[in-house]
């Protein structure tokens, strides 16, 4: 959801600009910067760009230029020049300071002089929300070349994951040698003992191989590791490859905890590794 976007348009009357930019989020935190005159449209702006960035902590900065300023825009508020004046003026004779730049730093205070833009032209509001739209455009663009990298990086997470099952399909044959030694070594023992039961024996022993058994767990991580591939190529949505790849971990967790081999593990572990990298990056997508 890292997004940039700048637009401008220059007219006789005004200079606008409009920039975005976002941040990755889980839900919109929409900053709107904008003059005090467009506060009257801030619910309207809000909602208008809030449904078009949809998700991440985004700002969007408004600027705009006036060429031509009308002498009824422009107003002094003489009632608040003379109590700043007098103050200073007091506070100068108290200090025995000069007093030559009292006015001067009088009409510099806030809100002495100001221009009366309460009135909002209406021209100018649908030039602000076309250049705002022009501006998403290039957010928007931007975002997407974002994605197709993101689905590069995406995609060779979840290749070294498939490509972790051939590995770990290379420890096979060891570990099934060594669980057949510790089996016979443990029926030895138990035939040795009077009170050995065969029946519950056995039924411990088929639990066991089950338990042992990871075929079905290498096929389903597979299966997903392949339907989050094919969803990258279909505009998925962050929620779906976040599904998936929950999945994904649910087989790869099964397979940590059946497999019994220190090399196994670490081919899990790695995984696992993936797997983190995957979900962190999910996020970003809307």
């Amino acid at each position: 959801m890292t997004g940039y976007g700048v637009a401008e348009r220059h007219t006789e009357k005004y200079s606008i600009k409009v920039e975005i930019k976002a941040l990755n989020g889980k839900y919109l935190d929409l900053n709107l910067r904008m003059p005090r005159f467009l506060m009257s449209k801030e619910i309207e702006i809000r909602n208008t760009f809030g449904k078009l960035i949809e998700r991440g902590s985004a700002t969007l900065s408004v600027n705009i230029v006036k060429h031509e300023i009308s002498e009824s825009e422009i107003q002094i508020n003489e009632a608040l020049a003379k109590q700043y004046y007098t103050k200073l003026k007091s506070l100068s004779e108290q200090l025995d300071a000069p007093e030559h730049d009292i006015f001067k730093i009088t009409t510099g205070m806030h809100d002495v002089i100001y221009q009366d833009q309460d009135q909002l032209d209406p021209d100018l509001y649908a030039l602000i929300l076309d250049v705002g739209k022009k501006a998403f455009h290039e957010f928007d663009e931007f975002r997407k070349r974002e994605g197709n990298s993101l689905q590069d990086v995406l995609h060779g997470y979840t290749t070294t994951i498939l490509a972790g099952i051939p590995k770990i399909e290379e420890f096979e044959p060891e570990r099934t040698a060594t669980t057949r030694e510790r089996l016979h070594k443990k029926l030895s023992q138990l035939l040795d003992d009077e009170s050995f039961d065969k029946n519950r024996f056995e039924q411990e022993l088929i639990y066991y191989l089950e338990k042992m058994d990871i075929n079905e767990e290498k096929i389903r991580l597979s299966e997903h590791c392949n339907h989050f591939t094919e969803s990258l190529s279909n505009n998925p949505k962050g929620k779906s490859l976040n599904f998936v790849a929950q999945e994904m971990g649910r087989e790869i967790n099964t397979l940590g905890s059946k497999a019994n081999h220190t090399g196994i593990q670490k081919e899990v572990i790695a995984m696992k590794e993936e797997l983190e990298k995957i979900k962190e990056q999910v996020l970003n997508l809307l």
